[in-house]
């Protein structure tokens, strides 16, 4: 038989027919023989059709005196709640048994000792095989099929790297042969803290951009506030020369490849990214707070890593954009989706003295809008906030050496067969990480996962078999670009558009008490009742929820995590959750950073581990919700009022666009402040290259056509539900 192409084959392990499965018989034609005559063939047929009709009947008569489960378990309604400690085995397994399961055999103390496993040494992308072999025999074990699913994909690691303030004396700034001295040398590395063994592992990553460009690069710098849009317009329209300079950008309020990408796109040669403790709220040294690991404020020498690739360009494997990156695969060019300056990230104690040199120099923070001049927290530590450009005696010399390769990376997929033959649900979670830790991210949600693999492992040793197939899967490789899961949509995009019911990603699974979560509003009814029926960890009133203590917030589906090809690129509802919100006196969450440590998340993120236990259980019954009711309970209604949500605010939007008045930002959230100043049309020479889509008048336009389909979805989604779900077609 010929073998599948890529694009049709179906993961290993899932058995479905399709005009691709071969004949498994050779139909043999017989001799002619004499023919019936018509009333006896008919009156044969006649008999055989009441045979099978009584047979039916009397069996289904049977069935239904003889089982115990009236059926309600599986149609909609409100669940129960987990009523078994144990199951049943064999054909009368119910729903309730299997929430039941699933609420039982998760355990703290199993959680930790996955967390103390995956955290235990460093797990990069590409280089994290022994991982994924302890993980696939895991599900093995406790009895999940699984394979290891591989694709060449390309990566680079870090070799060499220094920052560097360099100066000299003002009367020799012309002279060519002046010499520099070195005034400050960054650490770029933390501190090593007797606490916490991780940060003294021998094989350390050290700091570094996924997909930075290799480069040595000298010249003045310019602080560029967060790096958003709209701050490089505020510059521009300042007269702050940027071309030929470093930009010194704070984290926060938009990835961080957008930072660079902009600052490359106006010529600047080089970038330099920081974490201000300002970001952090209220848990900060200036208010008292002890630093890590003495106390729950930023560490200052913590630093972030992180991915520098243009995700919003070509998320994936950066060479095979929109087919998987197997062996022998055409390789497309990189100049278009990844850097071509050079970059690196630091702490803000490394951050000081370069910021210092900018004192007194160029128009301060204060000089320009509301957004420059908020969370400044180094204020306290004699920094000014100016702008620059540095004077020309004052550069930086910024030094970053990565080796570029092409490698494998390893997928861990596990499959459990259901017994509807199309559709598939996909439970997510990504495994490698910048760092020896990974506590936090990504090694909490790895944790989860394999309480709720082994769990469900419980459940198909006491009987139960699901009606849709689930697949388990442990990416690598999302931290570069969302690659492992991005390759394996790339490679099963028709199976998975055609049987796909939904996605579940868990990232960060546990960082905070404090329950967060996004989705596609198909779920966000599921989403409400499973965190429902789950009881907190925090019991402040006995029979509390996590769903009593959730703010009930959902926010809509961004990109950044792995359901970001399934989500956008295939087109399957998606839900991302963990208990990953901020509370206002949470410990500050070191992301990405070797404080993102086992020994962070036992004192200060989750100890006891309780939460990830909680996790578990929620993910349980995400799993069952989805896998195991023949009508999964999605609701066409919150999808009507999401997007007449979503349609306000774009009207909101072109508002505040076009108004003279500066928006209060005291009153708008965090992704509110962001999302206006990471948006603009290119002025200049570049409008030119890029012209709007639509004029004022036709967004309005759109928009109205919108609001008509929004308002008739929302009208017939009412009709269906009266009729009830018995009053409806199923396929």
């Amino acid at each position: 038989m010929t073998e599948k192409s890529p694009a049709h084959r179906h993961p290993p392990g899932v058995v479905m027919a399709d005009e691709h499965t071969p004949l498994i018989a050779t139909v043999v034609v017989a001799e002619p023989r004499q023919r019936y005559q018509h009333h006896y063939v008919r009156r044969l047929c006649t008999t055989a059709i009441c045979a099978c009709l009584f047979a039916f009947f009397t069996t289904f008569v049977v069935l239904v005196c003889l089982d115990p489960d009236d059926g309600s378990s599986y149609f909609p309604g409100p669940p129960s709640g987990p009523a078994h400690s144990t199951a049943q085995t064999g054909p009368n397994f119910s729903h309730q048994d299997l929430l039941g399961v699933l609420f039982e055999t998760p355990s703290a103390e199993k959680a930790e000792d996955w967390s103390r496993y995956y955290t235990a040494g460093p797990h990069l992308a590409g280089q994290n095989f022994s991982q994924a072999r302890w993980t696939q025999e895991r599900w093995i074990e406790w009895g999940v099929p699984s394979d290891i699913v591989s694709y060449d994909v390309y990566l680079n690691y870090p070799v060499n790297h220094s920052l560097s303030v360099l100066s000299r004396e003002e009367k020799d700034s012309n002279a060519q042969d002046a010499s520099w001295k070195v005034d400050f040398e960054a650490s770029l590395e933390e501190d090593i803290l007797d606490e916490d063994p991780t940060s003294g592992s021998a094989d350390r990553i050290p700091t570094f951009h996924g997909y930075s460009a290799s480069g040595n690069v000298t010249g003045s710098f310019v602080w560029v506030n967060y790096g958003t849009y709209q701050d490089f317009e505020d510059l521009r329209k300042a007269n702050v020369s940027l071309a030929g300079k470093i930009a010194i950008a704070r984290y926060g309020g938009i990835f961080r490849g957008l930072k660079i990408k902009r600052a490359q796109e106006l010529g600047m040669v080089g970038a330099v990214l920081y974490s201000d403790p300002g970001d952090d709220g209220e848990i900060r040294e200036e208010n008292g707070y002890k630093t890590y690991p003495e106390g729950p404020a930023r560490n200052p020498s913590s630093v972030q890593r992180g991915s520098a690739q243009f995700l919003s360009v070509r998320p994936g494997d950066p060479t095979t954009p929109g087919y998987p990156s197997k062996p022998g695969a055409p390789r497309a060019p990189v100049d278009a989706a990844i850097p071509s300056i050079p970059s690196i990230p630091i702490s803000y104690a490394d951050a000081l003295p370069i910021l210092k040199a900018l004192n007194g120099h160029g128009p301060s923070a204060d000089d320009f809008n509301q957004y420059w001049t908020r969370n400044l927290g180094l204020k306290y530590k004699g920094i000014e906030y100016n702008i620059g450009p540095s004077p020309d005696n004052v550069v930086i010399n910024l030094y970053n050496e990565q080796s570029y390769v092409t490698t494998p990376l390893w997928n861990v997929i596990g499959i459990v067969n259901g017994t509807i033959p199309n559709e598939v649900v996909v439970i997510g979670n990504h495994r490698d990480a910048w760092i020896a830790g990974g506590a936090g991210d990504p090694n909490s949600g790895s944790a989860v996962l394999n309480e709720v693999v082994r769990s469900v492992g419980a459940a198909l040793a006491a009987g139960w078999t699901p009606l849709r197939t689930i697949v388990f899967a442990s990416w690598d490789g999302e931290e570069y670009s969302l690659i492992g899961s991005t390759e394996w949509v790339e490679e099963y995009l028709p199976w998975l558009t055609d049987a796909a019911v939904a996605y579940v990603n868990v990232d960060v699974g546990v960082r905070s008490a404090n329950f967060d979560a996004a989705a596609a509003p198909l779920l966000h009814r599921v989403l409400r009742e499973v965190v429902a029926a789950i009881p907190s960890p925090n019991q402040t009133v006995p029979g509390q929820t996590v769903g009593d203590l959730w703010s009930g917030k959902i926010r809509p589906m961004g990109s950044g995590s792995d359901f970001t090809a399934f989500q956008d690129f295939a087109g399957i509802p998606s839900l991302d959750f963990g208990f990953g919100g901020y509370g206002p006196k949470d410990a500050v969450y070191h992301y990405h950073s070797n404080y993102d440590s086992f020994y962070w998340m036992e004192n200060f993120g989750d100890p006891g581990f309780e939460y990830h236990k909680a996790m578990a259980r929620i993910l349980g019954r995400t799993v069952a919700e989805l896998s195991n009711r023949p009508i999964i309970r999605f609701d066409a209604t919150d999808y009507a009022d999401a997007l007449a949500g979503y349609i306000d605010k774009i009207d909101a939007k072109l508002a505040a666009a076009t108004s003279s008045a500066e928006p209060d930002i005291a009153t708008m959230s965090e992704e509110e402040i962001f999302a206006l100043r990471s948006s603009g049309l290119p002025s200049g020479d570049e409008a030119e290259e890029v012209r709007p889509r639509g004029s004022p008048a036709d967004v309005a336009e759109a928009l109205a056509h919108l609001r008509f389909l929004t308002a008739n979805l929302r009208i017939e989604t009412q009709r269906l539900d009266a009729l009830g779900p018995l009053g409806r077609r199923h396929p």
